[in-house]
């Protein structure tokens, strides 16, 4: 008998402390295990203007590059610059061999010498020859005086008549040779001129003011027509290629105020401006390219090609009913948010608009404003899930 009420004993008390471990466990499990409450954040709907913002990379391009080099094929004589120079505009940067060219110069020098000295002589010729053509004239109009009053023979008279025509014959003829006199002469100066233009064309010569960014040839190099010797770029020429997300880029347009930051000065944005939205796209990334112009101090030129960061604000939105991107939820394939009606969870299907740098996304259709929104979570949340509202999630910044 003793021996059943000391099992006995044993039993309720093995079974009152398997009864404290199910209910302290089933507590637990209520608060703080799988059946628990989700912790949650609220906060209310609210109507108003979001100012969009675009955020793109892009690197630092030169508006307007100038590549300088020889027209045509030589060896190179002399180049006066190195990358990273200074040159003002018609500052001679440097010089092709011109082999005999400046003999020929020379030559056609001479050349046009001697066409003045005959123009010279052509034009005494021409004094003399205008001379005897005068005295002919009169001594013809004189014997026909004469002859009308018989004091001269018809053959005198014809005599006269025949030296003025040879006087007026060696007077076209002299002519004829002064006008080609003076067409070699203009003839003997064009191709001197020709040869001086060739001879200007063997300089490089900087057509602006600016920078020298390249130089790709050293003298004794033999270059090609066309080939680039020095590249200069203007002073504050600058911008920045970026590229946009299509998806995104809905009121991106030309005048529009923008930010950049550059890799090499995260701590001196610099201010910009949108100059032109490029018209072929790129299929590939999906992506927009537009061009952003730079307001640099002097001095103050980034490398060509330097990444940067491009942020460009579009034009503000009218008011409507604003949430939280991380609120935004996808559920069976919709996309809409949470919200606390009453103590329960109720999944609103929304459609959005345009969204800010501080993660506010306009919601077009499915909201009105003023409703308890649920912009964070534990963990996902579904229609029946219990929920516990929180200022602040356990471990998060304030």
């Amino acid at each position: 008998m003793k021996n059943f009420f000391s099992t006995h004993g044993k039993t309720l008390a093995l079974a009152s402390v398997v009864l404290l471990l199910a209910v302290l466990l089933g507590y637990v499990a209520l608060r703080a295990g799988p059946l628990a409450p989700v912790p949650i954040t609220v906060e209310a709907v609210q109507v108003k203007q979001i100012q969009p913002a675009l955020f793109g990379i892009g690197t630092v391009e030169a508006r307007v590059v100038h590549k300088i080099g020889p027209t045509v094929a030589g060896r190179i004589k002399r180049v006066d610059v190195q990358t990273g120079d200074t040159v003002k505009a018609g500052q001679v940067l440097g010089e092709m061999d011109a082999v005999d060219l400046d003999d020929k110069i020379a030559a056609q020098e001479a050349t046009i010498k001697r066409a003045q000295a005959s123009v010279l002589a052509v034009e005494a010729q021409t004094q003399e020859v205008s001379a005897r053509r005068a005295f002919a004239e009169q001594q013809y109009k004189r014997y026909a005086l004469l002859l009308v009053s018989r004091s001269v023979s018809e053959e005198g008279a014809s005599i006269k008549r025949q030296e003025f025509d040879i006087a007026q014959a060696s007077w076209a003829a002299v002519q004829a040779n002064l006008d080609a006199s003076r067409q070699e002469l203009v003839r003997a100066r064009a191709d001197r001129d020709g040869l001086l233009r060739q001879r200007a064309n063997l300089r490089f010569v900087s057509p602006i003011s600016g920078i020298v960014s390249r130089r790709d040839a050293d003298p004794g190099t033999t270059a090609v027509a066309g080939q680039t010797v020095v590249e200069v770029i203007e002073h504050g020429s600058l911008w920045v290629s970026v590229r946009f997300d299509q998806q995104r880029a809905q009121g991106l347009a030309a005048q529009l105020p923008a930010q950049v930051v550059l890799r090499s000065r995260t701590s001196e944005p610099l201010t910009g401006r949108v100059v032109r939205l490029e018209p072929h796209a790129d299929a590939v990334t999906e992506e927009i390219l537009a061009k952003v112009e730079l307001a640099l101090r002097p001095g103050a030129m980034p490398p060509i090609g330097e990444l940067a960061e491009v942020t460009v604000s579009l034009p503000a939105q009218k008011a409507l009913p604003v949430v939280p991107n991380a609120s935004v939820q996808r559920v069976d394939g919709r996309l809409g948010v949470w919200l606390l009606d009453k103590e329960a969870l109720r999944f609103a299907p929304i459609q959005t608009g345009a969204t800010d740098l501080n993660g506010q996304v306009q919601i077009l259709k499915g909201l009105t404003g003023g409703e308890q929104l649920v912009v964070y979570s534990h963990k996902a949340l579904g229609a029946n899930s219990r929920v516990t509202v929180l200022q602040q999630l356990p471990g998060a910044k304030p």
